[in-house]
């Protein structure tokens, strides 16, 4: 089994941390999204997996070249200019032999098992969309196990709308809809277009799992707060034990520090007397000043942060 990591996006809803890490590397309870999403994979028993990146892309590159699972063959699909979701999607599907392979956004962390989402396809697909019950997302009617509509109602009756997860297998006809590697090209509109000249795109419909996107402030805490509440106890083997506050290796607090939730702390954090913590996630190196109070809020690694916020990113 093959996968492809889409990861070259820019991130831009979550700079200016995003202006130091890309969102594939931000770390999740202290390990990189990637790294997790990557150990997934080998777990599921896929043997190949290639990554686009474009947006700090040599640090990308590096992780991978250091950290990637051994079990994994590994390939990097660089580009320098942005090729969009069906351009990025067409390279790493010519690097990968043609399909059929699963493709996932690099900007989620979901507990599906992905082997068996792979599994799932059937020849004279296009591809398998992996669908589910996620407001105010739902955007993809489906019908007798076949999407028949993206973004619009269609004209026959079908029941109501489920939202794209970001996973998909794509099959090798799929990239025959793609333009040549190296141009541009969206991914949502070829599905519309291939819809128009009657082809199947399959559906998988999926509920009772964990899924949560990493593309906003909100959501990155989110998930943290999700996952240290035990909402995906099939993916706590990923990490240390979990707790809450989740502290990393060589963390120092000091007296009269107030945890009030959600929080995870980087390796070697300084937390001063009397602070405050609540739904606040804290990078590596970084160090908060005495009786300061932090509420909703990222710490980059190494910032030292000398007073009070609330929903703030602070860089």
């Amino acid at each position: 089994m093959n996968a492809a990591v889409l990861a070259a996006g820019l991130g831009t809803r979550l700079r200016p941390l995003t202006d130091l890490v890309p969102k594939p590397l931000m770390p999740v309870l202290n390990r990189p999204l990637l790294g997790l999403l990557l150990a997934q994979l080998e777990q599921a028993g896929f043997a190949q997996v290639a990554v686009n990146t474009h947006h700090l892309g040599e640090m990308v590159r590096q992780f991978l070249a250091g950290q990637g699972p051994p079990g994994l063959k590994l390939s990097v699909s660089p580009e320098p200019e942005l090729l969009g979701t069906g351009g990025g999607l067409k390279k790493l599907g010519e690097i990968l032999g043609g399909g059929p392979f699963l493709a996932v956004n690099g900007d989620i962390l979901t507990d599906l098992d992905l082997g068996a989402v792979y599994r799932s396809h059937r020849e004279g697909a296009l591809t398998t969309l992996v669908l589910h019950d996620c407001p105010p997302y739902n955007q993809v009617w489906v019908k007798d196990g076949a999407v028949v509509s993206i973004g619009a109602p269609p004209g026959d009756p079908a029941g109501r709308p489920l939202a794209y997860t970001g996973v998909q297998v794509v099959g090798p006809e799929m990239l025959r809809y793609l333009p040549p590697p190296g141009r541009p090209a969206d991914l949502v509109a070829t599905w519309r277009q291939a819809l128009a000249g009657g082809a199947r795109l399959a559906a998988l419909a999926v509920s009772g799992h964990f899924w949560q996107d990493l593309g906003a402030p909100e959501s990155y805490l989110a998930l943290h707060r999700r996952l240290l509440g035990g909402a995906a106890p099939s993916l706590a083997g990923f990490f240390p034990q979990l707790s809450d506050p989740f502290i990393g290796p060589g963390a120092g607090i000091a007296g009269g520090v107030q945890f009030r939730g959600g929080v995870c702390l980087g390796a070697g954090v300084e937390v001063g007397a009397g602070a405050s913590l609540k739904n606040t996630v804290v990078w590596e190196g970084a160090v908060i000043a005495p009786e300061v109070s932090l509420e909703d809020c990222i710490v980059a690694a190494g910032v030292r942060v000398r007073g009070s916020a609330r929903g703030r990113m602070l860089v």
